[in-house]
């Protein structure tokens, strides 16, 4: 199984609008290319040997970006069926407009370093040009915004700021004394709470040399390296090419940031293998779908989220990382015994010797591509910055790749990689700046608190009323108003996260909710976790499931059929959440951490994701009736909740379904060794 990238590439732009280019002609093409791989460039050179200026290192990468997406994403969908004719009004296959459009945008991006030295001055009192460039700015970013990602996160930002404008006309706690257009711009413009704030700059700064990064690893075989070794781990068994699946996903989302993109990846080879050797189409499409958004959730990348919460927690990368491993590791448990079960239900085979990679072979070409790895964990254990160790791995990556000689890229490889890299960045650059819009309202109104409060009463309505039905020593008032406000949170975090990327997602709910669970007494990293995981739940949940849709489409299977599959295959991430806000233990790096609370919660999770597995696939050691289901689901959601008293319950819930299937194993061991008559 080995991975083709042109292939794969060719399936992540099929499947993800986000890198999904309009047709050029031969020389907008070029002036394309260059502009990518110019961008990756700068951002692989400050990596390496310095960051410029705030202000100007964030006006140079979003005026690249900007720039790029108005060349590259057209207005409507018919710019993109259309074949590329250079003409005087459409150069290179752009609308004059565009390029217009383009200039213009950059112009008004590094406005602000330009006069970064008379800034302190101008801010609380814009002159008619910062507003005019700011104005600019802002329409450009939105109208960007929806190119590239679709309307949803423009709407909500352009709701947030008629917030800003019209506050007096609000009701209730939400009325606010409003803002004249330039205040608002001055907010969002000219200082850090607005567009140019914490998410450009983290992924100006972190996130993109980490995408950079996981391409070029990739590309010189490291994808393929880990991929073999999960091969080699799981294939063999009952069921294998879904557990290669399950361990791919979570190694290759080592490197990969994007549910799409590890999806069409690892998928590509995955999943025909599994519908080869028996599964559902929706099944197998399920299973990849399911294990591709672990990868953003899988140390050390994260999507962007470890780079974010370095900014808004205060916290060294490294114990974010640690914060990471283990949900990270339940949620790939919990989808490796759902597949198990459901293997050994069909009797699926595993895969033959003739259809295993050579684990020799494999190492004896690819050893190298583990040095760059090394190298970027190692920067980054010895306490240096996350970028600096980013510049460490790519580096690495293409010394291996040059170097090499049984897998040698060509420098075209290498200039692919620092192309693609970009096209990967200008999606959630412009989201960045979007987000900033939503953040710099809530800054500029205080709107948080407002939130906060409300939800907070409501929780607390919520809570009085459960009451009524839980007596106080099952459950405090205080843990069912935090229960309320956990369900809250998720349930806008999964809506939210249908129309907007995970980045953004996680920026608009760490602005808003995360907040709200700090004040009911959640340690602020749990909270992060807690809106982090909820909002990647969205790539796996009807009706908008990216990642589905796109192993749908490879597996030729129904799209919502198999979306539903992902959701219930990925259960774990609605689960785990739960578990570490009320046991913070289960990520290391907290506050109070304690091994026994570390260990009693990690078994007990362990022990209910296996019988809630079971149920889910009717099958444990033997085929399960409806009562053991109903049995095994009660007494693993009793286990997964943290403390001793509650497992052992779920534990003596489940011994009639123990005492049954060991019955009936039994009884078909008899059978079969039976002679026939």
């Amino acid at each position: 199984m080995e991975i083709d990238h042109d292939k794969t590439q060719q399936l992540a732009e099929k499947f993800d609008s986000e890198i999904r280019f309009r047709p050029l002609a031969k020389t907008a093409t070029a002036i394309v290319s260059v502009l990518l791989v110019s961008l990756s460039i700068f951002h692989y050179y400050t990596a390496g040997f310095g960051l410029l200026r705030e202000a100007t290192h964030r006006g140079v990468h979003l005026a690249f970006v900007l720039s790029l997406i108005f060349l590259v994403f057209g207005f409507s969908k018919s710019h993109y069926q259309r074949e590329p004719r250079s003409t005087l009004l459409s150069p290179g296959g752009v609308p004059l407009y565009d390029w217009i459009i383009a200039i213009v945008l950059a112009f008004s991006v590094l406005y602000i370093p330009y006069i970064f030295e008379d800034l302190a001055f101008r801010v609380g009192n814009p002159l008619p040009m910062d507003v005019f460039m700011g104005s600019v700015l802002i329409v450009g970013l939105l109208e960007g915004t929806r190119r590239a990602m679709g309307w949803p996160l423009p709407i909500i930002a352009l709701v947030f700021l008629a917030y800003a404008a019209f506050g007096p006309w609000f009701p209730g706690l939400l009325k606010h004394a409003g803002n004249t257009w330039p205040q608002i711009v001055n907010h969002m413009y000219l200082t850090s709470q607005g567009i140019y704030g914490v998410a450009v700059g983290v992924v100006a700064t972190y996130v993109f040399h980490f995408v950079l990064f996981g391409v070029l690893a990739s590309r010189i075989g490291l994808g393929q390296l880990f991929l073999d070794v999960a091969s080699a781990i799981a294939g063999r068994y009952a069921g294998g090419p879904a557990k290669v699946s399950v361990f791919g996903s979570a190694m290759f989302g080592m490197l990969s940031g994007s549910s799409v993109a590890n999806a069409v990846t690892v998928g590509s080879l995955t999943i025909p293998a599994m519908i080869r050797i028996g599964y559902p189409r929706h099944f197998a499409a399920g299973v990849e779908a399911a294990s591709s958004t672990g990868g953003q959730i899988t140390p050390p990348i994260m999507g962007a989220a470890a780079f974010l919460m370095i900014e808004f927690l205060d916290i060294p990368y490294q114990q974010i990382i640690m914060a990471g491993i283990c949900p990270a590791f339940l949620y790939f448990f919990g989808m490796f015994m759902q597949v198990h079960f459901e293997a050994k239900r069909e009797g699926l085979r595993g895969l033959r010797e003739d259809e295993m990679p050579n684990l020799r072979e494999s190492f004896k070409r690819r050893w190298p591509t583990l040095l760059p790895l090394i190298a970027l964990i190692a920067v980054l254990a010895s306490g240096r910055t996350p970028y600096l160790a980013a510049f460490a791995g790519i580096t690495g990556c293409i010394l291996v790749g040059l170097l090499n000689p049984l897998q040698r890229l060509k420098w075209r490889d290498l200039y692919d990689s620092f192309e693609t890299g970009a096209k990967y960045a200008l999606a959630v650059g412009a989201a960045a700046g979007t987000v900033g819009l939503v953040i710099g309202v809530v800054t500029l109104t205080g709107v948080g608190f407002k939130v906060s409060y409300i939800v907070i009463s409501a929780a607390q309505f919520i809570s009085g009323g459960l009451h009524a039905v839980i007596p106080e020593f099952l459950a405090s008032t205080q843990t069912l108003t935090l229960m309320a406000a956990l369900v809250m949170t998720g349930i806008v975090c999964v809506l939210m996260g249908c129309g907007v990327p995970t980045t953004a997602n996680y920026l608009i709910m760490v602005a808003i909710a995360a907040p709200i669970l700090v004040q009911l007494g959640v340690q602020p990293i749990a909270a992060h976790f807690f809106v982090f995981y909820f909002g990647i739940l969205a790539d796996i949940t009807p009706p908008v499931a990216l990642a589905a849709y796109a192993a749908a489409g490879m597996a030729g299977s129904d799209p919502l059929r198999t979306s539903v599959t992902a959701f219930r295959l990925g259960i774990t991430k609605l689960i785990v959440p739960f578990v570490f806000v009320f046991s913070p233990s289960l990520l290391i790096s907290v506050q109070g951490f304690t091994w026994f609370a570390f260990l009693e919660t990690l078994i007990g999770c362990m022990i209910g994701l296996v019988l809630l597995s079971a149920a889910f696939s009717r099958y444990m050691l033997v085929g399960m009736k409806s009562w053991e289901r109903w049995l095994c689901t009660i007494g693993a959601l009793l286990t997964i909740i943290p403390g001793f008293t509650s497992g052992i319950v779920g534990l003596a819930v489940c011994i009639p379904v123990f005492i049954r299937q060991l019955a009936q194993l039994k009884a078909e061991k008899t059978d079969k060794a039976l002679p026939a008559t």
